[in-house]
Protein backbone atom coordinates (compact mmCIF):
# COMPACT_ATOMS: atom_id res chain seq x y z
CA UNK A 1 0.00 0.00 0.00
CA UNK A 2 2.81 2.59 0.84
CA UNK A 3 4.68 1.60 -2.09
CA UNK A 4 1.85 2.71 -4.51
CA UNK A 5 1.19 5.42 -2.52
CA UNK A 6 4.95 6.41 -3.18
CA UNK A 7 4.60 5.32 -6.53
CA UNK A 8 1.35 7.82 -7.18
CA UNK A 9 3.18 10.77 -5.34
CA UNK A 10 5.97 10.56 -7.95
CA UNK A 11 3.54 11.27 -10.54
CA UNK A 12 3.96 14.20 -12.18
CA UNK A 13 0.13 14.43 -12.82
CA UNK A 14 -0.45 13.72 -9.05
CA UNK A 15 2.66 16.51 -8.08
CA UNK A 16 0.33 19.06 -10.31
CA UNK A 17 -2.80 18.18 -8.59
CA UNK A 18 -1.23 18.63 -5.10
CA UNK A 19 0.29 21.98 -6.40
CA UNK A 20 -3.12 23.12 -7.96
CA UNK A 21 -5.01 22.17 -4.07
CA UNK A 22 -2.33 24.17 -1.94
CA UNK A 23 -2.52 27.56 -4.79
CA UNK A 24 -6.20 27.10 -4.17
CA UNK A 25 -5.81 26.85 -0.46
CA UNK A 26 -4.03 30.08 -0.06
CA UNK A 27 -6.20 32.03 -2.53
CA UNK A 28 -8.92 31.09 -0.36
CA UNK A 29 -7.37 33.55 2.28
CA UNK A 30 -9.65 36.19 3.08
CA UNK A 31 -12.00 35.83 0.01
CA UNK A 32 -14.49 37.02 1.45
CA UNK A 33 -13.03 40.34 2.20
CA UNK A 34 -15.19 43.59 0.87
CA UNK A 35 -13.28 45.32 -1.93
CA UNK A 36 -12.04 47.77 0.29
CA UNK A 37 -8.21 46.36 0.21
CA UNK A 38 -5.24 47.52 -1.91
CA UNK A 39 -5.83 48.93 -4.62
CA UNK A 40 -9.71 48.70 -4.01
CA UNK A 41 -10.40 51.44 -6.32
CA UNK A 42 -9.65 49.56 -9.49
CA UNK A 43 -11.59 46.52 -8.31
CA UNK A 44 -14.47 48.59 -7.35
CA UNK A 45 -14.19 49.83 -10.95
CA UNK A 46 -14.10 46.79 -12.57
CA UNK A 47 -16.54 44.60 -10.20
CA UNK A 48 -18.99 47.63 -11.16
CA UNK A 49 -19.48 46.85 -14.12
CA UNK A 50 -20.75 43.51 -13.83
CA UNK A 51 -23.27 44.90 -11.36
CA UNK A 52 -24.57 47.26 -13.86
CA UNK A 53 -24.89 44.46 -16.10
CA UNK A 54 -26.77 42.53 -13.83
CA UNK A 55 -29.10 45.77 -12.94
CA UNK A 56 -29.74 46.24 -16.79
CA UNK A 57 -32.70 45.38 -18.72
CA UNK A 58 -29.52 43.22 -20.98
CA UNK A 59 -25.73 43.04 -21.23
CA UNK A 60 -25.02 45.63 -24.31
CA UNK A 61 -21.23 44.39 -24.64
CA UNK A 62 -20.46 47.37 -26.94
CA UNK A 63 -21.52 49.88 -23.87
CA UNK A 64 -20.16 48.48 -20.79
CA UNK A 65 -21.30 51.14 -17.87
CA UNK A 66 -20.02 51.68 -14.19
CA UNK A 67 -20.46 53.72 -11.21
CA UNK A 68 -18.21 56.33 -11.48
CA UNK A 69 -20.23 59.85 -13.75
CA UNK A 70 -17.34 62.03 -12.94
CA UNK A 71 -14.77 63.44 -15.38
CA UNK A 72 -12.11 62.25 -13.35
CA UNK A 73 -11.19 59.46 -15.35
CA UNK A 74 -11.30 61.00 -18.90
CA UNK A 75 -11.68 64.25 -18.29
CA UNK A 76 -14.73 64.67 -19.59
CA UNK A 77 -18.43 64.50 -17.38
CA UNK A 78 -19.16 60.77 -18.08
CA UNK A 79 -22.89 61.25 -17.16
CA UNK A 80 -23.79 58.28 -18.86
CA UNK A 81 -20.99 56.63 -16.67
CA UNK A 82 -18.94 54.42 -20.01
CA UNK A 83 -16.46 52.09 -19.21
CA UNK A 84 -14.60 51.91 -22.24
CA UNK A 85 -11.31 50.01 -21.06
CA UNK A 86 -10.88 46.43 -21.57
CA UNK A 87 -13.89 44.21 -23.72
CA UNK A 88 -16.28 43.58 -20.88
CA UNK A 89 -16.12 39.46 -21.70
CA UNK A 90 -15.35 38.66 -18.35
CA UNK A 91 -17.66 41.35 -16.74
CA UNK A 92 -20.99 39.89 -19.03
CA UNK A 93 -20.20 36.01 -18.01
CA UNK A 94 -20.26 36.67 -14.47
CA UNK A 95 -23.39 39.08 -14.35
CA UNK A 96 -25.19 36.38 -16.76
CA UNK A 97 -24.18 33.95 -14.00
CA UNK A 98 -25.32 36.21 -11.47
CA UNK A 99 -29.28 37.10 -13.22
CA UNK A 100 -28.90 33.98 -13.33
CA UNK A 101 -28.56 32.84 -9.75
CA UNK A 102 -29.33 36.13 -7.63
CA UNK A 103 -28.97 34.89 -4.40
CA UNK A 104 -25.47 35.05 -5.07
CA UNK A 105 -23.04 37.32 -3.92
CA UNK A 106 -20.93 39.63 -6.91
CA UNK A 107 -17.98 40.11 -4.98
CA UNK A 108 -17.48 36.86 -3.96
CA UNK A 109 -18.46 34.94 -7.06
CA UNK A 110 -16.00 37.58 -8.83
CA UNK A 111 -12.89 36.56 -6.39
CA UNK A 112 -13.70 32.46 -6.80
CA UNK A 113 -13.74 32.99 -10.27
CA UNK A 114 -9.74 34.62 -10.46
CA UNK A 115 -9.23 31.91 -8.10
CA UNK A 116 -9.96 29.27 -10.75
CA UNK A 117 -8.66 31.20 -13.53
CA UNK A 118 -5.43 31.19 -12.06
CA UNK A 119 -5.10 27.62 -11.25
CA UNK A 120 -5.86 27.06 -15.32
CA UNK A 121 -3.09 29.33 -15.22
CA UNK A 122 -0.57 27.29 -13.14
CA UNK A 123 -1.51 24.12 -15.07
CA UNK A 124 -1.18 25.97 -18.41
CA UNK A 125 2.49 27.40 -17.31
CA UNK A 126 3.25 24.27 -16.02
CA UNK A 127 2.10 22.59 -19.66
CA UNK A 128 4.25 25.42 -21.49
CA UNK A 129 7.81 24.71 -19.27
CA UNK A 130 7.29 20.94 -19.48
CA UNK A 131 7.23 21.58 -23.27
CA UNK A 132 10.08 23.92 -23.22
CA UNK A 133 12.80 22.44 -20.68
CA UNK A 134 11.06 19.28 -18.79
CA UNK A 135 8.47 18.11 -16.09
CA UNK A 136 11.28 18.66 -13.11
CA UNK A 137 10.89 22.45 -14.04
CA UNK A 138 7.65 22.24 -15.04
CA UNK A 139 6.42 21.12 -11.66
CA UNK A 140 8.88 23.78 -9.65
CA UNK A 141 7.57 26.35 -11.65
CA UNK A 142 3.86 26.13 -11.33
CA UNK A 143 4.45 25.55 -7.24
CA UNK A 144 6.94 28.88 -7.20
CA UNK A 145 3.79 31.03 -8.94
CA UNK A 146 1.30 28.99 -6.76
CA UNK A 147 2.94 30.22 -3.35
CA UNK A 148 4.43 33.75 -4.69
CA UNK A 149 2.44 35.87 -2.21
CA UNK A 150 2.59 38.71 -4.64
CA UNK A 151 0.99 35.85 -7.32
CA UNK A 152 -2.09 34.35 -4.06
CA UNK A 153 -3.02 38.16 -3.85
CA UNK A 154 -3.35 39.09 -7.05
CA UNK A 155 -4.85 35.79 -8.14
CA UNK A 156 -7.99 36.76 -6.09
CA UNK A 157 -8.55 40.20 -6.93
CA UNK A 158 -11.66 41.74 -9.12
CA UNK A 159 -9.55 42.89 -12.05
CA UNK A 160 -8.55 42.21 -15.52
CA UNK A 161 -4.91 40.76 -14.57
CA UNK A 162 -6.07 36.98 -13.70
CA UNK A 163 -7.75 36.30 -17.19
CA UNK A 164 -5.03 38.64 -19.04
CA UNK A 165 -2.35 35.84 -17.31
CA UNK A 166 -4.14 33.24 -18.41
CA UNK A 167 -5.15 33.81 -22.05
CA UNK A 168 -1.61 35.18 -22.73
CA UNK A 169 -0.03 32.17 -21.40
CA UNK A 170 -2.07 29.85 -23.32
CA UNK A 171 -1.46 31.46 -26.14
CA UNK A 172 2.16 31.29 -25.70
CA UNK A 173 1.91 27.53 -24.89
CA UNK A 174 -0.31 26.64 -28.08
CA UNK A 175 1.96 28.47 -30.34
CA UNK A 176 5.01 26.64 -29.12
CA UNK A 177 3.01 23.67 -29.38
CA UNK A 178 1.92 24.51 -33.35
CA UNK A 179 5.17 25.88 -34.32
CA UNK A 180 6.28 22.14 -32.99
CA UNK A 181 3.44 20.17 -34.70
CA UNK A 182 1.64 22.34 -37.33
CA UNK A 183 -1.39 21.10 -36.09
CA UNK A 184 -4.65 23.60 -36.42
CA UNK A 185 -6.15 22.78 -33.16
CA UNK A 186 -3.25 24.43 -31.78
CA UNK A 187 -2.80 27.70 -34.32
CA UNK A 188 -6.62 28.35 -33.86
CA UNK A 189 -6.11 28.07 -29.43
CA UNK A 190 -2.88 30.25 -30.09
CA UNK A 191 -5.03 33.06 -32.11
CA UNK A 192 -7.61 33.01 -29.48
CA UNK A 193 -5.30 33.15 -26.44
CA UNK A 194 -3.46 35.95 -28.20
CA UNK A 195 -7.00 37.82 -29.49
CA UNK A 196 -8.49 37.40 -25.65
CA UNK A 197 -5.50 38.45 -23.67
CA UNK A 198 -5.20 42.04 -26.22
CA UNK A 199 -8.69 42.40 -25.60
CA UNK A 200 -8.33 42.95 -21.90
CA UNK A 201 -4.77 44.25 -22.11
CA UNK A 202 -3.29 45.55 -25.93
CA UNK A 203 0.29 44.84 -23.04
CA UNK A 204 0.14 41.21 -24.86
CA UNK A 205 1.94 42.68 -27.46
CA UNK A 206 5.41 43.07 -25.44
CA UNK A 207 5.80 39.10 -25.69
CA UNK A 208 6.76 39.18 -29.06
CA UNK A 209 10.25 38.22 -28.28
CA UNK A 210 9.12 35.34 -26.91
CA UNK A 211 7.35 34.51 -30.39
CA UNK A 212 9.86 35.39 -32.27
CA UNK A 213 12.37 33.01 -30.42
CA UNK A 214 9.86 30.27 -30.50
CA UNK A 215 10.06 31.18 -34.16
CA UNK A 216 13.88 30.83 -34.35
CA UNK A 217 13.79 27.68 -32.70
CA UNK A 218 11.62 25.35 -35.23
CA UNK A 219 12.95 26.92 -38.20
CA UNK A 220 14.45 24.14 -39.11
CA UNK A 221 10.79 22.92 -38.94
CA UNK A 222 10.13 24.92 -41.87
CA UNK A 223 7.78 26.80 -40.24
CA UNK A 224 8.69 30.14 -41.71
CA UNK A 225 7.22 29.18 -44.94
CA UNK A 226 4.07 28.54 -43.58
CA UNK A 227 1.26 31.23 -44.52
CA UNK A 228 -0.57 30.72 -40.89
CA UNK A 229 2.71 32.42 -39.35
CA UNK A 230 1.77 35.73 -40.58
CA UNK A 231 -1.83 35.88 -40.85
CA UNK A 232 -2.00 34.82 -37.07
CA UNK A 233 -1.33 38.26 -36.04
CA UNK A 234 -3.38 39.85 -38.10
CA UNK A 235 -6.29 37.21 -36.56
CA UNK A 236 -5.21 37.82 -33.24
CA UNK A 237 -4.95 41.73 -32.94
CA UNK A 238 -7.96 42.73 -35.18
CA UNK A 239 -10.22 42.21 -32.52
CA UNK A 240 -8.40 44.72 -30.19
CA UNK A 241 -7.68 47.10 -33.01
CA UNK A 242 -11.41 47.42 -33.69
CA UNK A 243 -12.20 47.62 -30.20
CA UNK A 244 -10.21 50.56 -29.28
CA UNK A 245 -11.38 52.22 -32.59
CA UNK A 246 -15.02 51.59 -31.10
CA UNK A 247 -14.61 53.47 -27.99
CA UNK A 248 -13.13 56.41 -29.80
CA UNK A 249 -16.77 57.34 -30.15
CA UNK A 250 -17.00 57.26 -26.17
CA UNK A 251 -14.73 59.60 -25.46
CA UNK A 252 -15.95 60.42 -22.16
CA UNK A 253 -15.49 57.00 -20.81
CA UNK A 254 -11.98 56.01 -22.24
CA UNK A 255 -9.87 57.04 -19.08
CA UNK A 256 -6.97 59.29 -20.09
CA UNK A 257 -3.28 56.54 -20.80
CA UNK A 258 -1.17 58.62 -21.76
CA UNK A 259 0.35 59.52 -18.46
CA UNK A 260 1.58 55.76 -18.61
CA UNK A 261 4.36 55.62 -20.52
CA UNK A 262 6.68 58.56 -19.37
CA UNK A 263 5.34 61.38 -17.39
CA UNK A 264 6.30 63.07 -14.00
CA UNK A 265 5.56 61.14 -11.23
CA UNK A 266 5.39 62.02 -7.61
CA UNK A 267 8.74 60.37 -6.91
CA UNK A 268 10.46 62.14 -9.55
CA UNK A 269 10.01 65.55 -10.77
CA UNK A 270 11.37 64.94 -14.35
CA UNK A 271 10.09 61.93 -16.72
CA UNK A 272 10.58 58.82 -15.17
CA UNK A 273 11.84 56.39 -17.25
CA UNK A 274 15.52 55.18 -16.95
CA UNK A 275 16.18 57.60 -14.28
CA UNK A 276 17.35 56.38 -10.57
CA UNK A 277 13.41 56.32 -9.20
CA UNK A 278 12.55 53.73 -11.90
CA UNK A 279 15.31 51.48 -11.45
CA UNK A 280 15.04 51.73 -7.77
CA UNK A 281 11.24 51.26 -7.91
CA UNK A 282 10.78 48.58 -10.78
CA UNK A 283 14.11 46.51 -10.46
CA UNK A 284 14.43 46.98 -6.03
CA UNK A 285 11.10 47.49 -4.55
CA UNK A 286 8.86 45.60 -6.67
CA UNK A 287 10.84 42.79 -8.10
CA UNK A 288 13.32 42.64 -5.33
CA UNK A 289 11.48 43.36 -2.60
CA UNK A 290 7.56 42.63 -3.11
CA UNK A 291 7.46 39.91 -5.60
CA UNK A 292 10.73 37.57 -4.12
CA UNK A 293 11.61 39.32 -0.47
CA UNK A 294 14.80 40.03 -1.38
CA UNK A 295 16.62 36.13 -0.78
CA UNK A 296 14.82 35.17 -3.98
CA UNK A 297 16.74 37.46 -6.32
CA UNK A 298 19.47 35.31 -5.94
CA UNK A 299 17.59 32.65 -8.07
CA UNK A 300 17.04 34.92 -10.48
CA UNK A 301 21.11 35.63 -10.82
CA UNK A 302 21.55 32.15 -10.62
CA UNK A 303 20.01 31.80 -14.22
CA UNK A 304 22.79 33.08 -15.55
CA UNK A 305 25.01 29.99 -14.04
CA UNK A 306 24.08 27.78 -16.66
CA UNK A 307 23.01 27.96 -20.69
CA UNK A 308 20.93 24.77 -21.85
CA UNK A 309 18.22 24.74 -24.39
CA UNK A 310 15.74 27.18 -22.68
CA UNK A 311 18.07 29.79 -21.88
CA UNK A 312 17.32 32.01 -24.60
CA UNK A 313 13.77 31.27 -24.69
CA UNK A 314 13.38 32.75 -21.07
CA UNK A 315 15.84 34.94 -21.81
CA UNK A 316 13.65 36.28 -24.62
CA UNK A 317 10.00 36.36 -22.39
CA UNK A 318 12.98 38.66 -20.18
CA UNK A 319 13.39 40.89 -23.12
CA UNK A 320 9.63 41.19 -22.74
CA UNK A 321 9.89 42.10 -19.32
CA UNK A 322 12.71 44.82 -20.02
CA UNK A 323 10.78 46.67 -23.21
CA UNK A 324 7.61 46.30 -21.22
CA UNK A 325 9.24 48.36 -17.78
CA UNK A 326 10.81 50.64 -20.39
CA UNK A 327 7.61 51.88 -22.80
CA UNK A 328 4.98 51.62 -20.05
CA UNK A 329 7.56 53.43 -17.88
CA UNK A 330 5.42 55.65 -15.59
CA UNK A 331 2.41 53.21 -15.08
CA UNK A 332 4.77 50.31 -13.66
CA UNK A 333 6.12 52.75 -11.31
CA UNK A 334 2.75 54.08 -9.83
CA UNK A 335 0.65 50.97 -9.59
CA UNK A 336 2.09 47.39 -8.46
CA UNK A 337 -0.87 45.19 -10.20
CA UNK A 338 0.90 46.58 -13.63
CA UNK A 339 3.60 44.21 -13.02
CA UNK A 340 0.88 41.15 -13.13
CA UNK A 341 2.30 40.52 -16.82
CA UNK A 342 5.49 39.38 -15.44
CA UNK A 343 4.71 36.93 -12.93
CA UNK A 344 4.93 33.94 -15.44
CA UNK A 345 8.81 34.71 -16.06
CA UNK A 346 9.68 34.97 -12.65
CA UNK A 347 8.11 32.05 -11.24
CA UNK A 348 10.62 30.36 -13.50
CA UNK A 349 13.15 31.98 -13.52
CA UNK A 350 13.14 31.32 -9.65
CA UNK A 351 12.52 27.35 -10.20
CA UNK A 352 15.15 27.15 -12.80
CA UNK A 353 17.63 29.37 -10.56
CA UNK A 354 16.89 26.56 -7.81
CA UNK A 355 17.71 23.65 -9.74
CA UNK A 356 20.41 25.31 -11.16
CA UNK A 357 22.06 26.47 -7.56
CA UNK A 358 21.58 23.37 -6.24
CA UNK A 359 23.40 20.89 -8.84
CA UNK A 360 26.34 23.77 -8.18
CA UNK A 361 26.34 23.11 -4.76
CA UNK A 362 28.18 20.52 -2.74
CA UNK A 363 25.37 18.01 -2.13
CA UNK A 364 25.50 18.07 1.57
CA UNK A 365 24.63 21.46 1.65
CA UNK A 366 22.54 22.01 -1.28
CA UNK A 367 19.15 21.11 -0.28
CA UNK A 368 19.61 22.80 2.83
CA UNK A 369 20.88 26.20 1.31
CA UNK A 370 18.54 26.38 -1.33
CA UNK A 371 15.90 25.47 1.17
CA UNK A 372 17.04 28.42 3.22
CA UNK A 373 17.36 30.64 0.81
CA UNK A 374 13.56 30.23 -0.75
CA UNK A 375 12.15 29.86 2.49
CA UNK A 376 13.24 33.75 3.84
CA UNK A 377 12.37 35.04 0.09
CA UNK A 378 8.91 33.84 0.56
CA UNK A 379 8.40 35.04 4.37
CA UNK A 380 9.72 38.46 3.54
CA UNK A 381 7.83 38.77 0.50
CA UNK A 382 4.72 37.66 2.88
CA UNK A 383 5.39 40.74 5.36
CA UNK A 384 5.07 42.91 2.03
CA UNK A 385 2.21 41.15 0.73
CA UNK A 386 0.16 40.61 3.60
CA UNK A 387 -1.34 44.39 4.47
CA UNK A 388 -2.94 44.20 0.86
CA UNK A 389 -5.56 42.06 2.51
CA UNK A 390 -6.22 44.48 4.99
CA UNK A 391 -9.48 46.59 4.55
CA UNK A 392 -8.61 49.69 5.26
CA UNK A 393 -12.16 51.90 5.19
CA UNK A 394 -14.39 50.38 7.05
CA UNK A 395 -16.51 53.64 7.37
CA UNK A 396 -16.77 53.33 3.80
CA UNK A 397 -18.67 49.81 4.04
CA UNK A 398 -20.69 50.95 7.35
CA UNK A 399 -21.99 54.21 5.59
CA UNK A 400 -22.58 52.57 2.44
CA UNK A 401 -24.49 49.59 3.58
CA UNK A 402 -26.92 52.95 5.25
CA UNK A 403 -27.06 54.44 1.79
CA UNK A 404 -28.45 50.98 -0.03
CA UNK A 405 -31.24 50.91 2.58
CA UNK A 406 -32.14 54.39 2.67
CA UNK A 407 -32.13 55.61 -0.52
CA UNK A 408 -33.67 54.38 -3.69
CA UNK A 409 -32.06 51.91 -5.79
CA UNK A 410 -31.92 54.82 -9.10
CA UNK A 411 -30.61 57.88 -6.74
CA UNK A 412 -27.25 59.57 -7.97
CA UNK A 413 -25.07 60.25 -4.98
CA UNK A 414 -21.69 62.32 -3.90
CA UNK A 415 -19.43 60.08 -2.15
CA UNK A 416 -16.39 62.35 -1.52
CA UNK A 417 -13.44 60.13 -0.96
CA UNK A 418 -10.71 62.07 -3.15
CA UNK A 419 -11.63 60.23 -6.24
CA UNK A 420 -11.54 57.34 -4.64
CA UNK A 421 -14.74 55.28 -6.08
CA UNK A 422 -14.88 52.59 -3.72
CA UNK A 423 -17.00 54.35 -1.82
CA UNK A 424 -19.25 54.88 -4.17
CA UNK A 425 -19.19 50.80 -5.08
CA UNK A 426 -20.33 50.55 -0.92
CA UNK A 427 -22.98 52.66 -1.50
CA UNK A 428 -24.59 50.64 -4.39
CA UNK A 429 -25.40 53.42 -6.76
CA UNK A 430 -23.40 55.73 -9.36
CA UNK A 431 -22.38 59.18 -8.73
CA UNK A 432 -19.30 61.26 -8.01
CA UNK A 433 -16.01 59.97 -5.71
CA UNK A 434 -15.73 63.39 -5.29
CA UNK A 435 -17.32 67.14 -3.43
CA UNK A 436 -17.25 70.24 -4.43
CA UNK A 437 -19.47 72.27 -7.08
CA UNK A 438 -22.40 70.32 -5.74
CA UNK A 439 -24.63 72.63 -7.15
CA UNK A 440 -23.90 71.80 -10.16
CA UNK A 441 -23.88 68.02 -9.71
CA UNK A 442 -27.13 68.53 -8.32
CA UNK A 443 -28.18 69.76 -11.47
CA UNK A 444 -26.98 66.99 -13.11
CA UNK A 445 -28.71 64.45 -10.94
CA UNK A 446 -27.26 64.21 -7.69
CA UNK A 447 -29.68 63.81 -4.70
CA UNK A 448 -28.11 62.26 -2.08
CA UNK A 449 -24.62 63.39 -0.05
CA UNK A 450 -22.67 61.35 1.77
CA UNK A 451 -19.54 61.46 3.54
CA UNK A 452 -17.37 59.83 6.67
CA UNK A 453 -15.47 63.22 6.89
CA UNK A 454 -17.35 66.10 8.83
CA UNK A 455 -15.65 68.75 7.32
CA UNK A 456 -16.81 72.52 5.74
CA UNK A 457 -18.16 70.85 2.89
CA UNK A 458 -20.60 68.77 4.82
CA UNK A 459 -21.45 71.08 7.39
CA UNK A 460 -22.46 73.32 4.69
CA UNK A 461 -25.03 71.01 3.19
CA UNK A 462 -26.42 69.94 6.14
CA UNK A 463 -27.01 73.56 7.31
CA UNK A 464 -29.07 73.63 4.15
CA UNK A 465 -30.40 70.13 3.04
CA UNK A 466 -32.10 68.07 5.13
CA UNK A 467 -29.76 64.85 7.00
CA UNK A 468 -31.16 61.21 6.70
CA UNK A 469 -28.93 59.86 8.72
CA UNK A 470 -25.88 60.80 11.24
CA UNK A 471 -23.19 59.66 13.12
CA UNK A 472 -19.77 60.17 15.02
CA UNK A 473 -18.78 58.07 11.41
CA UNK A 474 -20.48 59.18 8.60
CA UNK A 475 -23.36 62.27 7.13
CA UNK A 476 -26.14 60.88 5.11
CA UNK A 477 -28.09 64.16 3.13
CA UNK A 478 -30.77 64.47 0.95
CA UNK A 479 -29.71 67.34 -1.97
CA UNK A 480 -33.54 67.42 -2.64
CA UNK A 481 -34.71 68.61 0.63
CA UNK A 482 -33.70 71.95 1.90
CA UNK A 483 -34.34 72.56 5.51
CA UNK A 484 -37.58 75.57 5.87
Amino acid sequence: MLKKLKKALEQPRTKLLLVLFLALVLRLYRIDNPIADWHAFRQADTASVTREYVKAEKIDLLRPQYHDLSNIQSGLDNLEGYRMVEFPFINALLASILRNFPSLDLVLLSRLSSVFVSLLTIYVLYQLVREVSDSKLAILSALVYAILPYSVYYSRVILPEPYFLFFSTLGLWQFYLFAKTKKWSSYFLSIAGLALAALLKPFVVFLAPVYLIILWQFRQNKILLDPRIYLLPVLAFAPMFWWREWIKSFPSGVPVSDWLFNSVTVVDTAPIRFRPAWFRWLFYERITKLFLGYFGVIFLFSNLLKKNKDFYFYGAWWLSVLLYFSVIATGNVMHDYYQNLILPIVAISVARGVMILHQLLNRKIATLTVGFIFIFGIFFSAKQVLGYFNINHWEYIQAGAVVDQLVAKDAIVIAPAMGDTQFLFQANRRGWPIGLEIEDKINKGASIYVSTSYDDEARELEAKYQALAKTADYIIIDLRTEKP
